[in-house]
């Protein structure tokens, strides 16, 4: 007899499948998907697919008008065989995440049809792994816009609501004007369309409600200034141009921020950026110290350029840029009043030793390690020089929207040090 506490499943001897559908119809599917609709004794799906199916086919659709409603005809039709009709890939902004998640994964099998997404990439031949991928039905623009705005390339799900001329509109009023915009419309069906255009022709056009929209920044353009740059620090990464494959190396925005509060910048300071890589750090010190003067020191010469670059790109004009391997390359430089020693080398103890040398007294050392070992040299360093070392070991989640949910991706631990050098 089983305990009172356990509770008896009966098992279901068939599967439930989840078979995507394209605009194309049944004439799209493979062969295995086709059969597995045809013989469903009980077949579900949106009103949208009747027109999809040949008459013999959609007079045994039940068209289910939420996602609620049809977990509820799956229960009531038990045993049966039970086919879900659902548009393109059932598992991307699809249905098949949904019933998984109330009726349990093991009772569906999932047959994908080409997602409407990946053929809108396709027909205007951009990869889509790297794009910010979103749904913008049952949320507004707004909620994404910051995350648009950084993209490279962007695919949109649009909406009654966020049509592609709203959508536009909306982008341009922030300012954002730097993309190509493509409109997938009726992807796979006989009167398919594929507008191209800025965004200001975009927002002028009307378009039928089955449509995808692919943003693509065009070459080498960047956030303008007053847009992005009205923030003083802590810009996002993916406003500062960086070299490949080392792109995600910068100092991230959260850590940045925190490293800049710490500097105690004046507006006439002198400060350093050491090991500087794009320049995140020195540029936004360069606009927080407007009347004085940074110094960016790097010895990569692609990355050098790249401080160049994003300099002009942000209009900083107190930020120089120093070719060459610290500490020599310091050795004309102006004392400081703040440095920055960023960096991931085992020299970073000896750059902070050397630096805080040169540093005026009363003046603040800030330096990011991400290792132990690192950390650890430092602190024995600067405890030996100074009575107010400061240790953080800062971690980051940034959430994600996925659908209706938010998920927070981690990124990599930092220890953060900072120190006051005291009078001689």
């Amino acid at each position: 007899m089983a305990p009172e506490n356990v509770r008896s499943v009966k098992p279901f001897t068939e599967k439930v499948h989840i078979v995507g559908i394209g605009d194309d119809g049944v004439d799209g599917m493979t062969a295995h998907a086709r059969r597995l609709v045809e013989a469903a004794e009980v077949l579900l799906g949106p009103e949208s697919c009747m027109t999809m199916l040949p008459g013999t086919i959609a007079s045994k659709l039940s068209t289910a008008a939420n996602l609620e409603e049809l977990v509820e005809r799956i229960e009531k039709a038990g045993a049966k065989k039970i086919a879900v009709l659902a548009s393109g890939d059932p598992l991307f902004y699809g249905t098949a995440r949904y019933v998984c998640a109330k009726l349990g994964k093991d009772r569906f099998e999932v047959v994908p049809h080409v997602s409407s997404m990946q053929l809108a990439f396709a027909r205007v031949k951009e990869s889509w792994e790297e794009a910010f991928l979103t749904n913008l039905s049952g949320q507004s623009i707004e909620r994404v816009i910051d995350k648009i705005r950084t993209s490279e390339t962007v695919g949109l799900f649009t909406s009654e609501q966020w049509p592609p001329s709203a959508v536009a509109q909306t982008l341009l009023e922030e300012g954002i004007d730097y993309f190509q915009a493509y409109v997938c419309e009726n992807l796979g069906s006989p009167d398919e369309r594929v507008t191209q255009g800025s965004l200001a022709e975009i927002a002028k056009e009307s378009f039928s409600g089955l449509n995808v929209m692919i943003l693509v920044r065009k070459a080498r353009v960047a956030d303008k200034p007053g847009q992005i740059g009205t923030r003083l620090f802590g810009n996002p990464d993916d406003c500062f141009l960086q070299s490949r494959p080392k792109r995600g190396l910068l100092t991230p925005a959260e850590v940045r921020a925190l490293a800049l509060s710490e500097l105690g910048l004046r507006t006439d300071s002198v400060v350093w950026d050491v090991g500087a890589g794009s320049g995140s750090v020195g540029l936004e010190a360069a606009r927080i110290a407007r009347d004085g003067t940074v110094h960016a020191i790097e010895m990569d010469p692609d990355d050098h350029q790249l401080i160049l670059e994003n300099a002009q790109r942000f209009g900083v004009t107190n930020l120089r840029a120093v070719l060459g391997k610290a500490p020599e390359a310091w050795a004309r430089l102006p004392d400081p009043d703040a440095i920055y020693v960023g960096g991931s080398g085992r020299d970073v103890s000896m750059l902070v030793e050397e630096a805080w040398k040169r540093l005026k007294s009363g003046g603040r050392l800030v330096t990011a390690c991400n290792s132990i070992e690192n950390l650890a040299a430092v602190h024995a360093m600067l405890r030996a020089r100074s009575g107010d070392a400061s240790y953080w070991m800062v971690n980051i989640a940034r959430g994600i929207e996925q659908m209706d949910r938010i998920r927070f991706e981690s990124l990599n631990p930092i220890f953060l040090i900072a120190a006051t050098k005291p009078a001689a």
